[in-house]
């Protein structure tokens, strides 16, 4: 059983590269341990934003009495919810399936571990013990949710988002571990849905990849929403209340929290146990990730890898995606670009929502970048007034050219209303390099969201019209 190309991961990485590759006219087969879709349909990305939307949507009526619209006190069913997101995944799933039956990939069913000359053996499942060869071979074994001692995982009082997606209750106090983006989504969606929430978060502040005056103004409404944020907090463990119904979080300064689920969000780790047998020339890290170059090249001719579990690269489905076309580039022979990874676009589904491409500002200062900044808040945005959603800012950094005027845009930074929607001219100004001046001629129809982006740039070029 020979393949071009032998994928083991059927998630972001490993579906795109299959759907790809076979486009392109290659013979695929795909080893996936549960099903196609991986973290990221099933237990991630897609089941996480449509509880964030239903928490949209409890939010929207809560506050229908100011558009003059009485619609009582709303009520969550929480169990309704999840039959909703399984029905949503469901179809994905099923749409997904066909995809990969209609492009004639074959899927085996069970663990894939890589073997010498690039032959993959199933380990479990339904196929176990069968062996294929390719002459490439793709790993995308994806990752799972990072735990911390002393927060072990039980499903009752701690769990991570694999256990907290799957719940048919709002607990009514939360502590969430961990300040970034899933640790804020989590957060923001429990505060809408009506739990007491505290973030526990290591760092000086939450959400710190973000640039500053974004993770700030998130943390100014998280705050006004009533979730409260401890930074630099150590968490030491837990102990459960005597009668059960809660648990208590020890901190290493003697605090406690007292609060009937704790939530760990503190990143993820590699899927790399039993990837690869003795023999292969494939190598790991330290932290267990997969070592490959700027072309996703692994130690070993034709082994490539993709994806979560791959190291130094963003965790994020979107790049698992652009990875595994390069890949498939790679293999039919066609010119290969590498992925820029630090001008990918970053999307956080809190509310506000967080969206990003490009140099911070303080890394920009830090690179020795002379810079010119400008801002737009949301505030003054005629949409952002008519749909009641006024919190936020769009920030544009621009390199400094010898005269003092804006060139070359090189980060751009939202916070607010749909701003993972907004990135899109921002994310292409970054990426093609482009100046104030040139994104400035841009067009951006009126009123919309997305006039704060135009007028933001506008003002980087000393002719503001809203915007100093």
């Amino acid at each position: 059983m020979e393949y071009d190309v032998v994928i083991i991961g059927g998630g972001p990485g490993g579906y795109a590269a299959a759907l790809y590759g076979a486009s392109g006219g290659l013979r695929i087969a795909v080893v996936e341990l549960t099903k196609v879709g991986g973290t990221c349909l099933h237990r991630g990305c897609v089941p996480a934003k449509e509880f964030l939307e239903s928490a949209a949507v409890y939010r929207t009526v809560r506050g229908a009495s100011e558009f003059g619209i009485s619609a009582g006190d709303p009520t969550i069913d929480f169990a309704v919810n999840q039959r909703r997101k399984v029905a949503v995944v469901d179809q994905l799933y099923r749409g997904l399936s066909g995809l990969l039956r209609g492009r004639k990939v074959t899927i085996l069913s069970g663990t894939g571990t890589l073997l010498p000359g690039r032959r993959v053996r199933v380990l479990d499942g339904p196929d176990a013990g069968t062996e294929i060869t390719g002459r490439h071979v793709i790993l995308a074994a994806g990752s799972v949710p990072r735990t911390l001692p002393g927060l072990d995982v039980d499903g009752r009082y701690v769990m991570t988002s694999d256990e907290f997606l799957e719940l048919e209750h709002v607990p009514a106090s939360v502590a969430v571990v961990g300040g970034g983006a899933i640790g804020c989504e989590f957060a923001s969606l429990l505060s809408d849905l009506g739990a007491e929430v505290t973030i526990l978060e290591a760092l000086d502040s939450i959400l710190a990849g973000c640039d500053e005056d974004i993770s700030a103004a998130v943390a100014r409404s998280f705050k006004k929403r009533g979730i409260e944020i401890v930074t630099a907090a150590e968490v030491k463990g837990h102990t459960p209340t005597a009668d059960g119904s809660h648990t208590t979080v020890h901190l290493g300064d003697g605090k406690e929290i007292e609060v009937e689920a704790v939530i760990v969000s503190v990143g993820r780790r590699p899927r790399s146990e039993g990837l690869l047998s003795e023999g292969t020339g494939v190598q790991l890290d330290e932290r267990g990730f997969v070592v490959v170059n700027h072309l996703m090249q692994t130690h070993e001719q034709n082994v490539w890898s993709v994806g979560d579990v791959c190291a130094g690269t963003p965790q994020l489905a979107h790049v698992a995606f652009e990875e595994a076309i390069l890949v498939i580039k790679g293999i039919l022979g066609e010119p290969m670009i590498p992925v820029d990874y630090e001008r990918v676009p970053w999307a956080i589904y809190c509310h506000p929502e967080v969206a990003f491409a490009g140099l911070t500002e303080s890394e920009a200062v830090r690179r020795g970048i002379p810079i010119v900044v400008k801002k737009d808040p949301f505030g003054g945005n005629s949409r952002a007034r008519i749909i009641g959603d006024t919190e936020g800012l769009v920030k544009v950094v621009a390199e400094q050219r010898p005269d003092g005027s804006a060139g070359r845009i090189v980060g751009v930074h939202m916070v607010g209303p749909w701003v993972t929607e907004l990135l899109g001219p921002g994310y292409l100004a970054v990426n093609w390099e482009a100046t104030a001046t040139e994104v400035a001629q841009f067009i951006q129809p009126h009123p919309s969201l997305s006039e704060s982006f135009g007028e933001t740039v506008i003002a980087l070029t000393g002719r503001g019209l809203h915007v100093g």
